[in-house]
């Protein structure tokens, strides 16, 4: 019978770096800034009540929300949609199911393929739309605020840098 050698767990010597990389620093960033839109969201007199309701009570996510960052003015198809957010065509489909009750989007004709349909803004999903653009707005404001104009500066740049920088590429918006 062969022994195996004790089992021994090495001990890190610091064990900080978990809690505190970037990574973790930028996950915990944008869930505040997201959180914070959010709650101005439903705050918002020129939000439909029914979608500030939702909002109030954390029925709109930060997953919704791909749909109010993403979707393009003219509308788009549900694959190209779910790509620019970054998701599965599958879980998109749900949130526009979502969003569709919801009264923010309508699935219409594709003039371009009688086969394919587009997701578009309603009127409301455009007055929800106002509602996040002001939302953002007044969360970069606080934001600046608290860090510092100089901060918040280098913060933007170095962000856009790491992000590839290009805001022209649909996939960076």
């Amino acid at each position: 019978m062969v022994e195996s050698p004790p089992f021994s767990t090495p001990v890190p010597a610091e064990d900080g770096w978990r809690q505190t990389h970037l990574g973790r620093l930028l996950g915990h960033a944008m869930r505040r800034f997201d959180a914070r839109v959010l709650q101005l969201m439903a705050h918002d007199v020129e939000v439909p009540l029914a979608l500030s309701n939702l909002a109030a009570r954390d029925q709109v996510s930060a997953a919704h929300v791909h749909i109010t960052r993403h979707l393009a003015l003219q509308g788009d198809r549900l694959t190209d949609l779910a790509r620019r957010a970054g998701m599965t065509k599958q879980a998109m489909a749900t949130l526009v199911d979502q969003c569709e009750a919801w009264g923010l989007v309508t699935r219409e004709a594709d003039p371009l393929d009688a086969r394919a349909r587009r997701v578009c803004f309603t009127p409301t999903g455009l007055a929800w739309l106002q509602a996040f653009r002001n939302a953002v707005a007044q969360a970069e404001a606080e934001f600046r605020d608290e860090v510092g104009k100089d901060v918040a500066t280098v913060v933007a740049i170095g962000l856009e840098a790491y992000a590839g920088g290009d805001t022209q590429d649909p996939l960076w918006r």
